[in-house]
């Protein structure tokens, strides 16, 4: 076999195993609170410190990729991903598995910033769409057995192999990627763009962490506060660096082409919206339905094998159709989705959930797929690999962000929804405490705690006050969804394409 073809199977392999990470994690997550004892936060952050890494690095791996080699990132995102998977599923607590996590996303950039490029670099002509073709479903793929594949895993074995699978197929994509690759760089780089990287990075997790700790912190306290000055102000500081480098790593020019601007809208909008979102609804399904990691999974499955039926369909027909109409439409659906999904009551079963992930499932096929040839179809074919990547950037800003937060409002709901209702019971007093228990998702441990005569009391009213909160988040989320397909719908423009400077493109619908 040529190596190309060679090429694009290690490189699919490792897309495959990152993406995977990324969907596998949600449904074990109700197995990891309980034994390691995770608090919300703690939960929280093992979804956001892989993001906040993988959004921070990208771009600065990807600069790396050009400078050092793009095989040799590759290879070294993949091996310290692999060695970062081993730590998880090592971790004795959840702090330590969080930072593994954010390890892992470290690793995750290097392997993602140069996945496309190394695809770039061998092939050419038809064969190129082809390749992008194979990566795209690679992608597809990940996203629609993730959460089966962590059902059965967690189910099965334990937490711990969502990631210890990650240790055979990382070696093996090691293997044929130093047997069978060739390192090329990009001619003229610019070099690392540190004050970038430490301006953009610095500022994006000053932001998270004041949403997730602003409940407990209080909201008008000195450290939240400073965190958000902090934030704004190392973002106006990453700008007037990216503004003053004659190679920036974030092209801040990209964003004066509307389309481009509403691509990167509607990547952190679906982020923000209903990926934010699985981690809220994966608790609900499993700690208070109390289903298993596996009947999680096969519940998920209307969203993630929707997903993939429609993308292909919705990647061939953006082709000739307006991809606006894709962008702004299936965003349209995932609110819609979302908002059918807010409807929950204490007695609700699983099915309420069902027409809102039919709707959502198809909403996310059809927005991923012109999503990726938009961020690079209205830029120069050599600043492609910037724009990719500044758009993947915008979709894990936005799960990190969202997940933040979401969970800020969250918490802040189930709190006062659960002091309210136990008010003039003996269980007062405990109402903070099982708040803590309820966004956790260990409402039935905190109530089996509890003396006899009040269990089925508390037992209640965590399950109305995790429902009220899970309806107001998903109200939000639903409304990220609709005004990114407001704007996204309101800034693309075919004019913009670089296409449309070639006569046959002029005659495209607008």
């Amino acid at each position: 076999m040529e190596r190309k073809w060679w090429t694009l199977v290690a490189v699919c392999t490792a897309t495959f195993m990152l993406l995977l990470d990324i969907t596998v994690v949600n449904v074990a997550l109700p197995d990891i609170e309980r034994e390691l004892g995770a608090s919300f936060t703690e939960l929280q952050w093992v979804v956001d410190a892989y993001a906040l890494m993988l959004a921070g690095l990208l771009l600065t791996a990807g600069s790396l990729g050009d400078l050092l080699g793009r095989r040799r990132i590759f290879v070294g995102g993949l091996g310290l991903f692999t060695v970062a998977s081993l730590l998880c599923a090592l971790a004795p607590s959840a702090t330590a598995l969080d930072l593994a996590r954010g390890l892992q996303g470290v690793g995750g950039a290097g392997m993602f910033a140069t996945s496309l490029a190394l695809i770039g670099q061998e092939f050419r002509g038809p064969e190129r769409a082809t390749a992008f073709g194979a990566w795209g479903a690679t992608t597809g793929g990940a996203v629609a057995v993730g959460p089966l594949l962590g059902g059965v895993l967690t189910e099965s074995l334990s937490w711990e192999w969502i990631f210890l699978i990650n240790l055979p197929v990382g070696a093996a994509a090691i293997w044929l990627s130093l047997a069978r690759l060739v390192d090329e760089r990009a001619p003229d780089t610019g070099g690392v763009d540190l004050p970038g990287l430490l301006t953009f990075s610095g500022a994006l997790f000053a932001f998270v962490f004041a949403l997730i700790r602003g409940n407990d912190e209080g909201w008008g306290s000195p450290m939240i506060l400073g965190l958000l000055a902090a934030a704004a102000g190392l973002l106006a500081l990453f700008v007037a660096v990216e503004r003053a480098r004659e190679r920036p790593m974030f092209d801040l020019t990209l964003f004066r082409v509307p389309t481009f601007v509403g691509a990167c809208v509607a990547a952190f909008a679906l982020s923000a919206s209903m990926f934010a979102m699985f981690l809220y609804l994966t608790l609900y399904i499993q700690s208070v339905l109390g289903y298993s990691p596996l009947e999680a999974g096969l519940r998920f499955l209307p969203i993630t094998l929707l997903s993939f039926a429609v993308a292909p369909v919705a990647g061939k027909l953006s082709e000739r159709l307006p991809v606006r109409g894709f962008l702004g439409g299936g965003l349209a659906l995932v609110g819609a989705g979302l908002l059918l999904m807010a409807g929950l009551r204490a007695d609700s079963e699983w099915t309420a959930l069902l027409a809102g992930f039919v709707l959502a499932g198809a909403g996310i096929g059809m927005v991923n797929p012109p999503l990726a040839s938009t961020a690079i179809g209205v830029v120069d074919p050599r600043r492609g690999g910037m724009a990719s990547g500044i758009n993947t950037t915008f979709r894990q800003v936005g799960i990190a962000t969202g997940i933040a937060a979401l969970g800020a409002v969250f918490q802040h709901r189930v709190a006062s929804d659960l002091t309210e209702r136990l008010a003039g019971t003996p269980a007062a007093g405990s109402a903070d405490r099982l708040a803590e228990a309820v966004v956790g998702g260990g409402s039935q441990a905190a109530a089996r705690g509890a003396p006899a005569g009040s269990r089925a009391v508390l037992e209640e009213a965590a399950r109305a006050a995790f429902v009220s909160g899970l309806n107001e988040i998903l109200l939000i989320a639903a409304a990220v969804a609709f005004v990114g397909a407001i704007l996204s719908f309101a800034l693309v423009r075919r004019r913009d394409f670089v296409a449309v400077r070639e006569p046959a493109a002029a005659a495209a619908p607008a």
